[in-house]
């Protein structure tokens, strides 16, 4: 298991936008952009989603994720985390899709509760491998 560097952890506290990538039942990768967070104590990498959405389908079927990010203030900065998805829950998922909404929207509340399939969902992610780099 490895950790996201404290160095890398403005990432999470910034309108930082990652690619999400899960795998198809037929083996395909699936990425999709995403809002991302992090909470260090339990050392888990959060994306928030909606139950019913295809990255909850995914990682429901085969919990082996990756995500990749890029500094928005410096192209040539990065956090890239391959690990398996540790839980999948609905608990406080309205609160932290809110709180990621006032960090990217500058809004109180996730403006697209009308467009969920389902509950809000929080995939926390166990980092296995983590990869950066500083290039500039």
């Amino acid at each position: 298991m490895s950790s996201i560097p404290e160095s890398y952890h403005e990432l999470f506290e910034k309108e930082t936008y990652a690619h999400f990538a899960t795998l198809t039942p037929e083996g395909f990768p699936h990425v999709t952009p995403v809002w991302i967070d992090y909470d260090p104590g339990a050392d888990r990498v959060l994306v928030n989603t909606a139950r019913g959405r295809r990255k909850e389908r995914n990682v429901r079927a085969d919990p082996r994720v990756g995500v990749s990010m890029v500094d928005p203030d410096d192209a040539y900065r990065y956090c890239s985390v391959v690990g398996e998805v540790s839980a999948l829950t609905d608990e406080g998922a309205e609160d932290h899709i809110d709180g990621l909404a006032a960090r990217y929207l500058g809004t109180e509340t996730y403006p697209g509760y009308e467009n969920d399939p389902g509950p809000r969902m929080i995939v926390e992610i166990r980092p296995d491998e983590v990869f950066t780099a500083d290039v500039s």
